[in-house]
């Protein structure tokens, strides 16, 4: 009896272990949903949507109040706004409201950085000028964190457009020596690599839709050059502006350019290289030296005060 009873459970047991991994219908159409969204295993597209929905919520309560705070500190003048204009689309932010949403940034960094900095000072029963200074190194410091990331980004945009010019003016050399024209170069080396370098693809692409929509090749390319503001960009519109106007192949244009740009490439990934030893100075003379210093001269060091400690008193004696 005890046996059959032992039997029945592991039976039971077996059942409601395989029905609990058998993939329900539920589970059929997440994986369906997953997979059509390009998500992983283990993502949730319920998880996913709920996260974008609130990302969508709070960006459109910052975009709402944007133009409210980024007011006081908005520039006056058209050369300014072009100016900073510039620099938002030299690190790919090219919506309309982007100075706004900056600049309203910047206020709200000075708003928490000079909370931070009052709380700070107030905690530590500092003076009042104390809590003044504090405060307004605060505000400073957090009006200024948008202005540093803004360029660490232009930075990276800038050498990722760097590193991939190269590769796109070989691709460029091969679809112009196919048949292909100019601006249907740029589209087809744009969207070949927007998934590698999807900045210079994007560069390339707004290029080619201002010239389909009337502006002149030269001015289109030129336009270009000083969004991305990298030199061999200017140098390369300079090139093919030249070989147009000249008439000679651009397809030798490109590829000496190409080649150029390689050996650059090359020289820099060697000048970094180089740069590496002297780099590692600092952390060897602060972090590992006294490290090494401490294990090997240490025991000699505590052997040296224990003979001397007992030494002392016959010495004495």
């Amino acid at each position: 009896m005890e046996m059959w009873l032992l039997g029945g459970m592991v039976v039971i047991a077996v059942t409601m272990i395989a029905y609990a991994l058998m993939p329900g219908k539920h589970d059929e159409d997440q994986t369906v949903q997953r997979r059509t969204a390009g998500l992983g295993k283990d993502q949730d597209p319920r998880e996913i949507q709920a996260k974008a929905r609130k990302s969508a919520a709070s960006n459109s309560v910052f975009a709402k109040a944007a133009p409210l705070l980024s007011r006081p500190v908005m520039p006056k003048n058209a050369k300014e706004q072009s100016t900073l204009r510039g620099k938002l689309a030299s690190a790919g932010l090219r919506m309309e409201s982007a100075s706004s949403l900056f600049l309203a940034s910047k206020m709200l960094g000075a708003a928490a950085g000079g909370i931070v900095g009052a709380m700070l000072a107030i905690s530590g029963d500092k003076e009042m000028l104390t809590v003044v200074g504090q405060t307004l190194f605060g505000a400073g410091l957090g009006f200024m964190l948008p202005n540093m990331w803004l360029s660490v980004s232009i930075g990276k945009r800038k050498e990722a457009i760097r590193n991939g010019l190269p590769d796109a003016l070989d691709l460029m050399v091969i679809a112009v020596e196919s048949g292909l024209g100019l601006d249907a170069a740029l589209l087809r080396v744009s969207d070949e690599m927007r998934s590698v370098y999807p900045a210079l693809a994007e560069e390339f692409q707004i290029a080619t839709i201002e010239t389909q929509m009337g502006v002149r090749r030269a001015e289109a390319l030129g336009k270009m050059a000083d969004r991305t503001a990298v030199t061999e960009m200017k140098a390369l519109v300079a090139t093919i502006t030249q070989s147009e106007k000249l008439g000679t192949s651009v397809a030798k244009a490109l590829r000496t350019q190409s080649d150029s740009l390689r050996t650059k490439r090359r020289q820099r990934a060697e000048e970094r290289a180089q740069k590496t030893a002297v780099k590692l100075l600092l952390p060897l003379i602060l972090f590992i030296f006294p490290t090494i210093f401490i294990v090997l001269a240490g025991p000699a060091a505590i052997q040296l005060m224990e003979t001397f400690g007992a030494g002392s008193p016959v010495m004495g004696n």
